[in-house]
């Protein structure tokens, strides 16, 4: 479009005084907005961006004033309120989306979305794909207090569809309302593609890479788990055992034994991890714990298998299967470089610091001198 026609279309939006006397008021709203945006910020821009979204709606329906009014807006509203972020045309049109995708949902899910940050907001109407699944997160990120990341990371890994789809035997071994929370901290699968595995790695290499990234472990399992430890020892009548891994749950207030299996599930392992729990309940609960409840991560089950493993155990086991979608190929394990290797050819330059931090890095995957 030339200067002129940018000029003429100008022309003629100062001239509707329809518009003028829109905007007059619309910058009025602003100025109170800002007052008021020092004692309640977020639900004050949100409830202005609600209104401002069905302005915008309205408008477009019933003004004569073309594809050039959401520009048009964008620009006078940056002229007037230079310091005041939100009112790119980007935004505007984000804005409008926002009021749209709520605005046909009940009052409940608009006072839902204003309890949560802009750009929370605008994560999940860009990345979600209904109205349950928005839902779902925008609730999460309530409970939660998530980040814009972590929010991003859950949807992105479609915890929506995975969060409480494990099989367990919960409703039978637990009281409510312990019994519903301790399905929702199960998931089917355990997205693990933060670890670099091969394909044919066992259950001590996934034992140690997931422990190597605890955080992003812990950031997988969900909110209120607290690591205990791996290979935690528990010694009974004088025969030594070994959990996996041992986890608190602070909203629980449980302790959860995490077994990891490389294989299919077999019913053995139900059998064993039902021992485990019974171990740590007489062991380690006090009486300020609820039960302990086990969980088994495998890579691949039988849900009937799984099912009828579980019929006759009496303590609480969810069965649950992972996923890396992004194995290594099994010939790199020989093939990389060594710790050492690398060390060398850098020349020695690295300090023991970064040395031991890459040797955690390396050591799933590469091979040891």
């Amino acid at each position: 479009m030339s200067n002129k026609d940018d000029t003429d279309m100008s022309e003629l939006f100062y001239l509707d005084k329809n518009y003028s006397a829109w905007l007059n008021g619309l910058k009025n709203k602003i100025r109170l907005v800002q007052i008021k945006a020092a004692v309640k910020v977020n639900t004050e821009l949100l409830d202005f961006y609600w209104e401002l979204g069905a302005d915008i709606v309205e408008k477009q329906a019933t003004a004569k004033w073309g594809d050039g009014f959401m520009s048009r807006l964008s620009h006078d509203l940056m002229a007037e309120f230079p310091d005041m972020k939100g009112f790119s045309k980007r935004n505007l049109e984000l804005i409008k989306r926002w009021y749209c995708f709520w605005s046909a949902q009940d009052e409940i899910a608009k006072q839902l979305a204003t309890q949560i940050p802009w750009w929370h907001n605008v994560v999940i109407i860009t990345k979600t794909k209904d109205i349950d699944e928005a839902i779902f997160y925008v609730q999460k990120t309530i409970q939660n207090n998530w980040s814009r990341s972590v929010l991003t990371h859950h949807i992105e890994s479609n915890l929506f569809k995975r969060e409480g789809k494990a099989i367990n035997n919960f409703k039978i071994t637990l009281p409510e309302p312990q019994s519903d929370l301790a399905i929702e901290t199960l998931k089917n699968p355990y997205n693990f593609d933060f670890l670099a595995l091969t394909e044919k790695h066992n259950e001590r290499e996934l034992e140690d890479a997931l422990t190597d990234h605890i955080t992003r472990f812990l950031l997988e399992l969900g909110a209120g788990f607290s690591y205990l430890g791996k290979q935690y020892k528990l010694e009974v009548a004088g025969d030594e055992f070994f959990i996996d891994l041992l986890f608190y749950h602070v909203k629980l207030h449980c302790y959860v034994v995490v077994e990891l299996k490389a294989v299919r599930f077999k019913p053995e392992f139900a059998g064993k991890l039902n021992f485990y729990v019974s171990a740590v309940d007489e062991i380690l609960r006090s009486e300020l714990d609820n039960n302990s409840i086990g969980i088994l991560i495998c890579k691949s089950k039988n849900d009937t298998v799984v099912e009828y493993s579980l019929k006759d155990i009496h303590k609480p086991i969810g069965v649950s299967e992972y996923v890396i979608t992004k194995n290594l190929p099994d010939e790199f394990r020989s093939s990389l470089p060594s710790i050492e290797e690398i060390e060398a050819e850098l020349g020695g330059l690295m300090d023991c610091e970064e040395s031991e931090r890459n040797s955690r890095l390396l050591k799933n995957g590469y091979r040891s001198s």
